[in-house]
């Protein structure tokens, strides 16, 4: 689908004031019982040569376990593309809650390096609002492009779902097909994640939703504990395939069950080469070692 209209801002958006925005629109609606119907905004927003900071990026490299580089890894672009995204959620005519939303899947494609020194562009709008079992999920999709250029480098689309929430006019699925039995491999990486990894993944993304951050803002949230950002656990996973992935490549990852803080994550990374041993793609699969259940999964493939 083509991207829509698009509304131009003079700056990337501010992740705190959007969320403090979307806290008070929350609760406005609950009082006064407003809803902004069952469809989507007909324009997404854009705003061009954007930068990324130094200390930024190396304290995300550190974070993920990137390799020190001046191209930018996928998940940053993820991050420094997402305030933009999130001001499209938060728009009035937006017909669901922003708070609260769970980061069902996202697909990543990179089409070519994009250097820490350049200027970008970058647009996002939301798209295929559609029922879900639990409620009603929509795709919100960011592009990315040098300043100035045509070329598309990195489009992202993140699926995400507003749990109980079900707009009229919006069709119930029937019911899904139930995973199957998942068998843990063995392990290639085994995760230790304090109970501060929410917070620390928040002040490098600027992504402080608070089912994140602590035990009392996520249980305001209906969480038990705090959970894991879903794109902090993805771009490791990434960082941990390495740089066999090259310049130009596809990335999804699907999340299965959350990952609540303090946590071991269970790794297993395995690769796909043709016949002259060229690298094709690496599967990846994260689980809890305790328990055996799948956190998410996914993979990373050649373009080339």
């Amino acid at each position: 689908m083509s991207a829509p209209q698009t509304v131009r801002l003079g700056e990337m958006p501010s992740l705190s004031k959007l969320y403090v925005n979307a806290a008070a629109t929350a609760a406005r609606r609950r009082v006064l019982g407003a809803q902004s119907g069952s469809e989507l905004p007909g324009c997404g927003h854009e705003v061009r040569g954007v930068t990324a900071g130094v200390g930024n990026l190396t304290a995300y490299q550190h974070l993920v376990g990137e390799t020190a580089s001046d191209v930018l890894p996928a998940g940053f672009i993820h991050a420094l593309a997402f305030p933009l995204a999130m001001s499209v959620m938060n728009r009035e005519d937006f017909p669901l809650p922003l708070l609260g939303m769970i980061h069902l899947s996202n697909k990543v494609v990179q089409s070519a390096p994009v250097l820490f020194s350049e200027a970008l562009d970058i647009r996002a709008w939301a798209e295929n609002l559609r029922g879900h079992r639990a409620g009603t999920q929509l795709d919100l999709v960011a592009e990315v492009r040098g300043a100035g250029e045509d070329t598309l480098r990195w489009r992202g689309v993140s699926t995400y779902l507003a749990k109980g929430v079900f707009l009229p006019g919006i069709d119930k699925p029937s019911a899904a097909a139930a995973p199957g039995d998942f068998t843990a491999p063995n392990p290639t990486a085994l995760w230790q994640l304090g109970v501060d990894t929410g917070r620390a993944y928040a002040a490098v993304s600027g992504d402080f939703n608070p089912i994140h951050l602590s035990v009392l803002s996520a249980k305001a949230l209906g969480m038990r504990r705090s959970i894991a950002h879903g794109m902090y656990l993805a771009s490791r996973a990434l960082a941990d395939v390495g740089a066999a992935k090259g310049d130009a490549f596809s990335w999804d990852v699907a999340f299965e069950a959350p990952v609540f803080l303090p946590a071991r994550v269970a790794l297993d990374i395995s690769t796909v080469q043709d016949d002259d041993g060229a690298w094709l793609r690496s599967d990846y699969v994260a689980w809890s070692p305790r328990s055996g259940r799948k956190h998410f999964s996914g993979s990373v493939a050649s373009l080339k």
